[in-house]
């Protein structure tokens, strides 16, 4: 072949740009932490290790149909993620990757997370799963999201099972110790989301989304958050009063709760403009930190 046929030849290359395009459409920091209780769930639901044959493709498949549900909430989301200031910037938006291609992508990945727990975990964990990209995708994206200022408390026991997906991945049973995890990330969501949907107020009313700040007041969502960090601190307690965990967990619990009620505490009575932003970032690390020692508990402090 000569050098001019070698020089005019279009060698079909793979954009870095239309990957990473793909990569944000499935929110990875919030799979991430998903997956990380999922993984909790799966060590408090047997005495020992984990064995890697389910370890393996339970973690990848509860990771793909999150992702999945996260890249159809970009989907579902593109119009008023356009005029949002905090999702403008979004793939969608910014046209780096199509809708259809975006269809096809959250369904592939889907499908592919529902065969390996299907097929390699148990039909409990696959079909939970998949429930649980339906009640976040549809049910909260699509339909409470724009239709309730309760959206967030309804919704988020969609993305609060993860725990028990990883508890019947090992055990494919549902155990009231997995649905106390459960209960807990419940109650931690509409504080950690509502002081962020404080801060953005604004841009919820333009879009016409019914969070509670836009449809209750402000002075009315800080009430609610700092009575539901109350709760949570009850709840953050039951782990250990029913003996699924140990000492190390309590004072974590206790800890890590009560810096997260001295947050909601300065949010509504002595708020500056970083307060609610700074609230929500706390949330984050809260949950992280608060899952991580209840690993460290399970391995380092056995029961029984």
């Amino acid at each position: 072949m000569s050098d001019e046929v070698l020089n005019n030849t279009k060698i079909p290359t793979i954009s870095i740009s239309r990957w990473r395009a793909y990569y944000d459409i499935t929110k990875p920091k919030v799979v991430a932490l998903l997956v990380l209780t999922a993984l909790v769930g799966m060590s408090l639901s047997v005495p020992g290790g984990l064995p890697w044959q389910l370890l393996l493709p339970a973690m990848l498949g509860i990771a793909l149909l999150s992702s999945a549900a996260a890249a159809i909430n970009h989907i579902v989301d593109e119009k008023i993620d356009a005029v949002m200031g905090r999702t403008h910037n979004r793939p969608l938006p910014e046209g780096r990757i199509t809708t259809n291609n975006a269809i096809v992508f959250a369904f592939s990945i889907a499908l592919l997370g529902f065969i390996l727990l299907y097929g390699l975990v148990n039909p409990l964990t696959a079909y939970l799963t998949l429930s649980g990209l339906v009640g976040y995708s549809f049910v909260y994206t699509l339909y409470l999201k724009r239709a309730t200022p309760q959206n967030i408390t309804i919704g988020g026991l969609a993305g609060a099972i993860p725990p028990l997906l990883g508890w019947t991945a090992m055990t494919n049973e549902i155990h009231p110790h997995a649905l106390l995890l459960v209960l807990l990330v419940f109650t931690w969501t509409p504080p950690h989301f509502w002081a962020l949907a404080i801060h953005r107020k604004d841009e919820y009313a333009k879009v016409n989304i019914p969070m509670l700040p836009v449809t209750h007041g402000i002075s009315f969502t800080k009430t609610q958050i700092l009575l539901y960090t109350v709760l949570l601190f009850i709840v953050g307690l039951l782990p250990y009063l029913v003996g699924m965990s140990n000492w190390l967990y309590l004072i974590g619990a206790v800890v890590l709760n009560a810096i997260f009620f001295a947050y909601a505490w300065k949010l509504k009575f002595n708020a500056d403009e970083n307060t609610a932003m700074d609230t929500f970032k706390f949330s984050i690390i809260h949950l992280m930190l608060l899952f991580i020692i209840l690993l460290l508990d399970h391995y380092l402090l056995p029961i029984g």
